[in-house]
């Protein structure tokens, strides 16, 4: 007997800590498993944190090394791998998985899904995409991106036809606060409960512009010394930014937490939910900030101002403008009426276009193939 279900192969470099791990688990937990099944092919040579959890669900996750230049190896692993387990969808996240999963593909009954789920910053131009990307569409049954700007970005710098892009944003199941109170929390974090909280949870990387969002809030403290700021979140800036916070005399007011289990627990304390970043997609932890009902405080960049509404869900700020950012904070933060205005918006805003189901909805249809 045949299996009915449509059999899934998600192609991506890992499952660790990040926006794009986020959004293939939220697929694989929040799809119909009597109509689907999904596997995943990581191919940096580790799984990572979400992909463990996922395995622990019992997801099949295969993980193998991509070998420096075109990988021809890989090429073969991923077309036996979808010839023996029936793939019937190869979906594929971020472009390098996408190029070895057309290759892999060809010849074989599955249909290929591109999703780009951000881009570098600066972008830029790559030569040699503009003779072999119109050619990889050839072999892709649909191409999708996480907002607005990110598909215009891949049809100028990937020469894709923007008419073969479709944007569908990225969702999350709202998140409950927990049956906690403020002190409970706080606990957590040994934190005192005199003092008001800001914060963000965010990979300390470069491009996330975390040096910015520590100088605002060296200015916001002037105004406000009883606000601290909260950065939840690992990453390669860490020290940097601890370095940073030391000279300007932040250490007790900026607390890194470092890595954290559920971390979005946490934006229960915060006041003013922040995203600092020179570039985004569609930020997983913003879309939590939002469904609970925080106003938010972003800079003009991606996928943010269409997330953000500026003045109606959130305040939306030039990138890289540390004053306007600190002046935006600390005027929420003296304007309780508008806080909670902005943070029903937000809260309205997200039922309507970034719930899981209308996520899921989106590529289940491509999927099918309807």
């Amino acid at each position: 007997m045949n299996d009915p279900k449509v059999k899934i192969l998600h192609i991506t470099f890992n499952m660790g800590i990040g926006g794009t791990e986020q959004v293939i688990r939220q697929i694989i937990e929040n799809s119909d498993y009597n109509k689907f099944q999904h596997e995943i092919l990581c191919i940096d040579g580790m799984i990572g944190a979400v992909g463990k959890g996922l395995q622990a669900k019992g997801i099949n996750i295969e993980s193998v090394q991509r070998n420096p230049g075109t990988d021809l190896k890989l090429v073969r692993f991923i077309h036996r791998y979808v010839k023996h387990h029936k793939v019937d969808v190869l979906h594929c996240h971020q472009y390098t998985p996408y190029f070895y999963g057309v290759l892999g593909a060809l010849l074989t009954r599955a249909k290929v899904i591109f999703t780009e789920h951000g881009r570098f910053y600066p972008d830029r131009h790559h030569f040699k995409r503009r003779f072999i990307n119109p050619l990889l569409v050839l072999a892709t049954a649909h191409i999708t991106v996480i907002s607005k700007s990110t598909a215009e970005a891949v049809a100028k710098y990937e020469y894709i036809n923007p008419k073969k892009i479709k944007v569908i944003y990225n969702g999350i199941r709202k998140v409950e606060a927990e049956n906690k109170t403020r002190d409970d929390l706080l606990s957590e974090l040994e934190l005192p409960d005199n003092f008001r909280y800001i914060g963000t949870i965010s990979r300390l990387e470069p491009i996330k512009n975390q040096s910015m969002m520590i100088n605002a809030f060296s200015q916001l403290r002037k105004a406000m010394p009883e606000c601290k700021l909260i950065i939840i979140g690992d990453g390669a800036k860490m020290s940097d930014l601890k370095n940073q916070a030391k000279s300007l005399g932040l250490e007790q007011a900026i607390i890194f937490t470092g890595f954290l289990d559920n971390p979005q627990r946490f934006i229960q304390l915060f006041d003013v939910f922040l995203l600092s970043s020179f570039s985004e997609g569609t930020s997983m932890t913003l879309l939590e900030a939002m469904s609970l009902s925080k106003p938010c405080v972003v800079t003009d960049v991606g996928g943010n101002p269409e997330v953000v509404s500026d003045g109606v869900t959130g305040i939306v700020v030039k990138s890289d403008d540390t004053d306007n950012f600190a002046s935006a904070i600390l005027g929420l933060l003296q304007n309780e009426t508008r806080r909670t205005a902005l943070g029903t918006e937000a809260l309205r805003c997200f039922k309507k276009k970034f719930s899981v189901e209308k996520m899921i909805s989106g590529y289940q249809s491509l999927y099918l193939g309807e």
